[in-house]
Order: C-alpha cells, then structure tokens, then sequence
C-alpha cells in the first residue's frame, strides 16, 4: 500500500493521507513532481511511456510517498523508473503549477548520463533518448508528447 500525503488549497500539509489510487477528498491535494533532467549539451532526457499507459514521450515523474519531500520524490522516481542516481545538487526547483487535484513541482536536474547505463522499469517504460527543445516541440506538434506537463515545459523554458 503506497500512501501519499495530502496538502490544502495553499500547499500545507493537513497531516492527513490518501492510498495511490483513492480519490482525493475536496479541498484536498497531493504532490507530483515533474523532472527535466538536461545534459552539457542542452538536450532533455526523456522516457517513451508503455503502450498501456499511452505509448507518449514525457520525463521522469510521479508522486512523492508519504513522508517524502519533493526532491526526494524525484530521486526515487528516477532511480525506480530508470535505474539512475541523481545527484541532489545539481537539482534546482524551478516552479509549480497547480491542477484540479495536485500541485506539480517542476525540477530540472542539469546531469549527464549514459543511456547505456539506464535500466528501464518495463512496467513504465519503453524507451529513453535525449532531445533538444526543438525536438520535443515537434513531438508536441505531431501529439507524440504528454500533454499534462507542458506548463512545466513552459516553465523550464522560461527559467532560461
């Protein structure tokens, strides 16, 4: 059973929790963070989501577990969903974005890595490539890309 931690209207914790997968109660919110992790040369890791899930580009991403922080939910998503280790200072939190029931923490990690050395979870994942901000436009345009990031997106952009 994975819990996560609910928060109010204005992003503090109410003490209270919910099991992955349970509705969210009104007024409640949880947390998911969004990672753009960028090489030296300026390109984005991205992962291909499994045909069940929609078979779409996106980042790494997900939900903190209970008790964790943001940042520590993003190096735990990462490690689970591509056998990688990040290190925590080369993250920075670039902003969040709220939805109908969770705010989004948008993370850019600026660290290499070798694709050879990811390990996909295959529940998840399909397949990961680096791509330049001009190439996930594209995959946007021909509706390759998940939609439910793009103000993350927009915010990295923007933190240039």
């Amino acid at each position: 059973m994975e819990l996560r931690d609910l928060y109010n209207s204005k992003k503090i914790l109410t003490g209270k929790t919910i099991e992955k997968g349970q509705e969210v109660p009104q007024g409640n919110y949880y947390i998911t963070v969004v990672v753009f992790i960028q090489n030296d040369m300026g390109e984005f890791l991205l992962q291909k989501r499994v045909e069940k899930k929609d078979g779409k580009w996106a980042t790494t991403g997900g939900h903190p577990k209970s008790g964790e922080s943001s940042l520590e939910g993003i190096v735990t998503e990462i490690k689970e969903e591509l056998g990688i280790d990040v290190d925590k200072t080369n993250a920075t939190w670039v902003g969040t974005f709220k939805r109908p029931f969770d705010f989004v923490d948008v993370w850019l990690v600026e660290q290499d890595f070798n694709l050879k050395d990811i390990h996909m979870q295959t529940e998840e994942v399909q397949n990961v490539k680096w791509a330049s901000l001009g190439e996930i436009d594209e995959m946007i345009a021909e509706k390759n890309f998940i939609r439910s990031i793009l103000p993350g997106l927009e915010m990295i952009k923007n933190y240039y």
